[in-house]
């Protein structure tokens, strides 16, 4: 039996289905031929932060936002392949990706796999054993100040080998209390086009 979640999602698929109207004939590439790499946080929607509609740009979503390789694969192949001339990187206020280090998450996954807890000051598992030892090898990309979190994203995009020189990357940091993006100005003066 389908979870409620599953009903939810379909039922407003169906709804979706019934007013695609001429969505089908959208070009792949993107319209307005620009790629954000934003945080995968539910309050933040870029549709409607950056004035997208369907088929305008790409979209590149993570945990924290951050440059990391799939990232930047998904960049390249934005460019290369489907003609985007400008990157931006979008980061938050109030991320989550704030309240812990590498440390703090892979020493949950070593005691546990099941949901950890927050009270504000420190994370906890609620539920002991199945961990895994596995989390002690990955690069979390947590972040410690969004401003040079940002900046860094940035810099790591522009040196990319495979990044063109020719592309600007601007490095913003969305508010979630006011909706509105802030320039990080080291940032976008680290990404500017050669």
């Amino acid at each position: 039996m389908a979870s409620q979640i599953v009903s939810e999602v379909t039922a407003a698929n169906d709804a979706y289905v019934a007013s695609f109207g001429k969505k089908s004939e959208l070009a792949l590439p993107p319209a307005r031929r620009f790629a954000i790499l934003t945080c995968m946080d539910a309050r933040l929607d870029p549709a409607k932060y950056a004035g997208l509609s369907e088929g305008d740009a790409h979209v590149i979503r993570n945990a924290g936002g951050r440059a990391s390789d799939d990232a930047i694969r998904s960049l390249i192949i934005s460019h290369k392949l489907l003609g985007t001339l400008e990157w931006f990187v979008i980061h938050h206020t109030n991320c989550g990706m704030e309240l812990f280090s590498d440390e703090i998450m892979a020493d949950l996954l070593d005691d546990s796999l099941a949901t950890a807890s927050f009270d504000g000051k420190n994370w906890s598992n609620p539920q002991h054993g199945g961990g895994c030892s596995g989390g002690h090898f990955i690069k979390w990309h947590t972040i410690k100040s969004q401003e040079e979190s940002v900046t860094q994203d940035v810099k790591r995009i522009r040196s990319h080998p495979l990044t063109p020189k020719n592309i600007p990357i601007y490095g913003y940091i969305y508010d979630v209390k006011t909706g509105k993006i802030n320039e990080v100005p080291e940032a976008t003066a680290a990404g500017r086009a050669a």
